[in-house]
């Protein structure tokens, strides 16, 4: 078994460091396998996965791998490349720090400049410093907001977007053909400083991400007349967003920004929450605690890399609603474009970003200000090709992208999610609101009412494991052979599929233009839809689902019909 042999070999190895050997002798036999079975996969520009020993684990052997191949690969593009180098930059994990130094030094011995971070830093600020040092890219290591057990590794590209695909296949050959990663060399760490090869940024190019950031905010005059003393709670959740977040509402002039102090504080067990993510209102326990105490208007999160925003609201009734990623890209969406309009620096050719498992809702609110929608891929490298394409064509202006997994982009400065814009857009936009009497609450039903009733939901499966996979490529096969032909009692009128890149009617099948991708989107008569989507970076296959109801309760109702008839249809 392939498995037995690669853990021997890990138990064999003689300068394998105890904490690891230790949990070699501790692993039972299923353990072992799902340990060493397979490699970590390297996908989508990075990998994710449990800390741990292990070929399908994330430990120091495995990320001297993966930045061996990176180191390899940019020897292929010469010395200039070698002198641009590579930034480097950690969250608040277990073993952020080591591997994120541990990558420098495997660079350093090819040669290759390395920039790393003192410190944590926002997954948002390692895009800007690879676009800002103009290296040729950027490492991140972070698991986003997956749970403590968790860690992973991502590659930028030289624009600050995540690694384009041919680059990142290359990288990833080059990965796949190292067969001994405890063959893999380092230099010496202090020596490298020493001669510069290794260098410690920090404080710098922080000062310049915050003279970027300036530029987030549309209406000063709002936010100096209603911001200055509106109650905004905001939580970090351990993370990155601790060291840039509190500085930008200052700056900006938001001056009652309450921070959840004990969330303050880097922690890569995450103690005080079960799971670091935004999305769930259970991270905002504390959060409304502190919320309730100072009476709050609005409270933000940020997952530990600060690539994620998660907002509540304060209700009527003194409650707080937590909202969905498609809710708040609404409401950044809307207010975006009413304000620029507002302010006569609407661009005639203004254009939005979207993923294709994101609302439509902002569709139709782009649409109203004469704004161009573009649907790509999910994963935000592809809002950042568009991006570049606007800047290298000329032909429409950026004015703002997001992913329905909590992810949003104002200013094109970064070329990936970043939260610490989208936590001074939230917050003038409460001030917004406020100044017209109303709250984020109130704004939601507005664009509701004005809009139509939009619901939708995201379905997680996690299917990991030897099975898993196989479990995954069975669903997908199933739907791709035998789909239902209506959901809801309500006829499916296109069928896209992304990989085989057909959009299939009544009429006859038209040729999509996205890259190949393994999803299925299903559009219905009502204009609701169904997505069906394998993880790129998770042993996780997503189900979306969104409909458009006469009320919220309608669009509810179909969203929970669907949802019973995709359990079945699974089985």
């Amino acid at each position: 078994m392939v498995y037995q042999e690669n853990y021997q070999k890990w138990l064999a190895y003689a300068k394998l460091p105890d904490y690891l050997h230790q949990e070699l002798l501790a692993m039972d036999e299923k353990t072992k396998e799902d340990a060493f079975y397979t490699n970590l996969e390297f996908g989508t520009a990075g990998m994710r996965g449990y800390i741990g020993a292990g070929t399908n684990r994330i430990n120091i052997y495995v990320v001297r791998q993966a930045t061996e191949g990176l180191a390899q690969l940019i020897e292929t593009k010469g010395d200039d490349v070698k002198k641009r180098g590579v930034a480097i930059a950690y969250d608040s994990r277990h073993f952020s720090q080591e591997f994120a130094f541990e990558s420098a030094q495997v660079l350093a011995k090819h040669g290759i400049k390395a920039y790393v971070f003192e410190s944590l830093r926002p997954t948002p600020e390692l895009s800007f410093t690879v676009r800002h040092l103009g290296t040729f890219a950027g490492i991140m290591v972070t698991a986003s907001h997956n749970p403590a057990p968790f860690n992973g590794y991502k590659v930028y590209g030289e624009d600050g977007g995540q690694m384009p695909p041919a680059d990142a296949d290359a990288l990833t050959d080059f990965i796949r053909a190292i067969n001994d990663p405890f063959s893999i060399e380092l230099a010496n760490l202090e020596e490298s400083k020493a001669s510069g090869l290794i260098e410690v940024i920090g404080e710098t190019v922080d000062t310049e991400y915050l003279k970027e950031v300036k530029d987030v905010n549309i209406n000063q005059k709002l936010i100096n007349e209603y911001g200055k003393d509106m109650k905004i709670v905001y939580t970090p959740l351990h993370g990155t967003g601790e060291m840039l977040a509190r500085r930008a509402l200052a700056q900006a002039g938001f001056d009652s920004v309450q921070v959840v102090e004990a969330q303050a504080v880097p922690d890569p067990d995450f103690s005080t929450v079960k799971s670091p993510n935004p999305e769930n209102q259970e991270a905002f326990r504390l959060a409304e605690e502190l919320g309730r105490q100072v009476d709050a208007d609005v409270l933000v999160a940020t997952d530990p890399d600060a690539d994620r925003l998660g907002v509540e609201i304060r209700q009527a009734d003194g409650s707080y609603k937590n909202l969905s990623g498609n809710q708040i890209g609404a409401i950044i969406a809307k207010y975006i474009l009413e304000a620029h309009k507002t302010a006569g620096s609407l661009p005639t050719n203004a254009a939005l970003c979207k993923s294709i498992v994101s609302t439509e809702l902002v569709t139709k609110i782009a649409e109203s200000y004469g704004a161009t929608m573009f649907n790509v891929l999910t994963g935000f490298k592809f809002i950042a090709e568009k991006i570049q394409e606007f800047e290298e064509k000329h032909n429409h202006t950026y004015m703002f992208g997001f992913e329905e997994s909590f992810g949003y982009l104002i200013k094109p400065f970064v070329r990936d999610k970043d939260a610490i814009q989208a936590v001074l857009i939230v917050a003038e936009i409460a001030a917004y609101y406020r100044s017209r009497g109303l709250t984020l609450a109130d704004g939601i039903d507005e664009i509701y009412k004005e809009y139509g009733y939009f619901a939708e939901k995201t379905i997680s499966v996690t299917l990991s494991g030897v099975d898993g996979a196989t479990e995954i490529k069975k669903i997908m096969d199933k739907f791709r052979g035998d789909a239902p032909k209506q959901f809801n009692a309500t006829d499916v009128v296109k069928i896209e599929d992304f990989q085989a890149q057909t959009a299939t009617t009544a009429d006859g099948v038209e040729k999509l233009t996205t890259p190949p991708s393994n999803v299925l989107k299903y559009i219905l008569a009502d204009d609701s839809w169904i997505a069906v989507r394998p993880s790129g970076t998770e042993p996780k296959i997503k189900f979306y689902i969104a409909t458009v109801g006469n009320n919220s309760e309608d669009a509810q109702v179909k969203i929970a019909n669907i949802e019973k008839e995709i359990n079945d249809f699974v089985g």
